[in-house]
């Protein structure tokens, strides 16, 4: 694995293998794992999680992060985005990005030999879904990417990054992934095709209806209805969703057993409810640490090779 762009074009061992090390090193450390190395993060959206969880991933194993805004890059503006890549992968040992277009990353790969990892794009967010993958471990297969596979991942919500990446990793582990989205916001045309036809023994669904997303649910998972750069969709979109919030009322149709997961932040009162979101059955805040653990094994696996 050279790079870590989507979770579709990873191979499914690798990241059977990244969300076994993330388990391993939360219980057993190794802070001399990527002694020497650097990783650079650069960031054209605002992050919280995600910064924090890279930059203590790597410092826990025993290597340096830096962390740089695009205000003081210009990518695509200032500086081309091969360009920044070449004059980075001389200096560091791999380079984490947050952009916009999912085209600089894949531009900024294509230029370097160095790693580049993907801190989300508008078509993908494949290091929440590492967490999102080891937070439904911890529920149901401690340890056991393997265990995972027939449990039912239910999203409620826009069909967006965080979904995309979602999906893809239940078709990786053998779950099955149901999206119950308005109509106008629900996956293109082929999206879902493209997953059934590489991963036949996983089911993926879609519906309109909420109460019939989360019936046979093992876990329900929200996302914003308003994600970065649609702000001026907001009246649309929050009319569009009212039916779609996950609230207390929608989550006592789900089997008692079923979890809630949001990747945040979390928009409260609005795709989900402070009682779900505090409440018994979230694991959301769980699933916002395992980032840190999450991106211990990303890193464990591509930076240091083990």
């Amino acid at each position: 694995m050279d790079d870590f762009l989507t979770i579709f074009d990873t191979p499914e061992a690798d990241i059977r293998r990244m969300l076994e090390r993330a388990a391993a090193l939360r219980r057993k450390p190794e802070p001399g794992l990527l002694s020497g190395k650097t990783l650079c993060c650069l960031f054209e959206k605002p992050s919280l999680r995600t910064r924090v969880s890279f930059e203590q991933a790597m410092r826990r194993l025993g290597g340096t992060a830096m962390s740089m805004h695009n205000t003081e890059i210009g990518i695509g503006g200032r500086e081309a985005p091969e360009d920044i890549a070449r004059v980075l992968g001389s200096m560091v040992d791999a380079v984490m990005v947050r952009v916009v277009l999912h085209a600089t990353l894949t531009r900024m790969a294509d230029a370097v030999e160095v790693p580049v990892v993907n801190g989300l794009s508008e078509l993908a967010h494949p290091a929440q879904a590492l967490a999102d993958a080891l937070t439904l471990m911890d529920e149901f297969s401690p340890g056991d990417p393997a265990g995972l596979r027939g449990r039912r991942v239910s999203y409620v919500g826009d069909a967006n990054n965080v979904a995309r990446s979602l999906a893809e990793i239940c078709g990786k582990l053998g779950m099955h992934f149901c999206i119950c989205s308005p109509p106008g916001y629900e996956f293109g045309n082929g999206s879902l095709d493209r997953l059934r036809h590489a991963h036949p023994g996983s089911r993926f669904e879609t519906c309109t209806d909420p109460v019939e997303a989360v019936l046979h649910a093992d876990a329900i998972y929200c996302d914003t209805f308003v994600s970065m750069g649609q702000e001026h969709e907001m009246t649309e979109r929050l009319a569009a969703f009212a039916r779609y919030q996950v609230n207390e009322r929608l989550v006592s149709q789900a089997p008692e057993h079923a979890i809630v997961l949001h990747c945040l932040p979390a928009h409260r009162g609005v795709e989900i409810t402070s009682e779900v979101l505090d409440g018994p059955r979230s694991r959301v805040f769980r699933q916002a640490r395992n980032r840190l653990d999450a991106q211990m094994g990303l890193l464990a696996l591509l930076v240091g090779g083990a």
